[in-house]
């Protein structure tokens, strides 16, 4: 792609970003519009207890992660000799039309299967995207690559989530949904019409890329995020009714808190793909550390203004920070199988959205209010700091090996 002028090669940066955004819309805005979901799809719920129907709609949410865990790897295997540019084109048009379908799916179990199917792109796209996004960079960019893709779904939580979410209270719901499904197509045309064709790898194969899922490294470093992100997912999935029955706002100021979870997850989304590029494993190890005393500063403080809006920009860059580190090294330990690392990492966070979404609501309808989901996300992050220092003491342990 050396062929590019600057001007076409951020043209390009910025289409596979606009993705990003859509995602980011399709999965996060589920998140502010749950109550209302929950009013609208479970009446008799909702009418004998709002926080139990609360806490079931939260399946809409697990249901995305599902698809999202079942989806990556399934899809990076069958495309492995599909060209990148032809694989995110058709990843648009699936993620178009279950979108669409969970718009106008009359039933929750329904939008259960729509919210499934249209997540099932989800991991291919990044993995795919952000492979493109690294070769228009140059090489040793695998992180900033991907942190660009990913950088469309952290700038949507700050502008497009929070109208969206607005939209959907004013309008409905349905009507916020179907707006994202044309998101999509935009994106579709904006993609074909900017980034060049790129050619499948020459010696790519299902295979190849399945062979990946036998090596033990592969797991840990997936287990590692799938515990350590759900922390993130048990904080921001139930942040409306926190901002509206913990603190004490308006429904209103839950778009407003979305926006700063954005902001917070747009800078450390950039600062993390700088520094995983440099320095892969302090970025692992520092990025899991904040997590956790991010996430302690909203347990302690979100029952304030203050403390909700500061918690949620912290926590936002802490958790997104580490993305990068994690995709970069999930490619580093499947070297032969980038698209299926790439994927895999996918699969992990959204199997910690379902984890983080899963565990939140069990506390939450346990009694334990809604602050209890960030004290479980405080667990499940030091687990997760557990398993990335095991995971890089293997590798010190390896590189011994191979010395001697």
């Amino acid at each position: 792609m050396d062929h590019l002028t600057w001007r076409q090669r951020w043209a390009a940066l910025i289409a596979l970003s606009l993705g990003g955004v859509a995602i980011g819309l399709t999965e996060f805005v589920a998140m502010g519009l749950l109550p209302d979901m929950a009013r609208a799809l479970l009446p008799g719920a909702w009418s004998r207890s709002a926080e139990d129907a609360v806490a079931q709609a939260g399946w809409v949410i697990t249901a995305y992660a599902l698809g999202v865990v079942c989806g990556a790897p399934l899809i990076a295997a069958l495309s492995a000799r599909m060209p990148r540019k032809r694989l995110v084109l058709g990843l648009l048009v699936l993620f178009a039309a279950g979108t669409f379908a969970s718009a106008i799916a009359p039933t929750f179990e329904l939008v259960l299967v729509a919210r499934f199917v249209a997540a099932l792109p989800h991991g291919a796209y990044f993995g795919a995207a952000g492979l493109l996004a690294a070769s228009l960079m140059g090489p040793g960019n695998e992180a900033r690559g991907y942190s660009m893709v990913l950088g469309g779904l952290t700038i949507s939580n700050v502008v497009g989530v929070p109208l969206i979410t607005h939209l959907g209270q004013s309008a409905g719901w349905r009507i916020a949904y179907a707006v994202i499904a044309l998101v999509f197509v935009a994106t579709l045309f904006a993609v074909g019409a900017t980034v060049p064709d790129a050619p499948a790898k020459v010696d790519g194969s299902p295979a190849a890329e399945l062979r990946a899922l036998r090596r033990p490294q592969v797991w840990l470093v997936a287990a590692t995020a799938a515990i350590g992100f759900a922390g993130f997912f048990a904080v921001n999935t139930y942040i409306a009714p926190v901002t509206t029955e913990v603190t004490g706002l308006s429904e209103r100021a839950v778009p407003w808190v979305l926006a700063v979870f954005g902001l917070g997850m747009t800078a450390g989304n950039f600062l993390g793909g700088a520094f995983a590029d440099r320095n892969l494993r302090l970025a692992t190890t520092a990025g899991f550390g904040g997590v956790i005393v991010s996430t302690v500063f909203f347990a302690l403080t979100a029952a304030t203004p203050a403390g909700l809006f500061l918690g949620a920009f912290l926590t936002g860059a802490t958790c997104i920070f580490l993305g990068p580190a994690l995709q970069a090294r999930l490619i580093t330990v499947a070297p032969e199988a980038q698209l299926m690392g790439a994927a895999v990492n996918q699969s992990a966070m959204n199997l910690a959205n379902s984890l983080g979404a899963a565990l939140g609501g069990l506390v939450i309808a346990r009694g334990y209010g809604y602050l209890a989901p960030a004290w479980t996300g405080v667990a499940l992050a030091t687990a997760g700091l557990g398993l990335a220092m095991i995971s890089f003491m293997l590798d010190r342990r390896s590189e011994t090996a191979r010395v001697r």
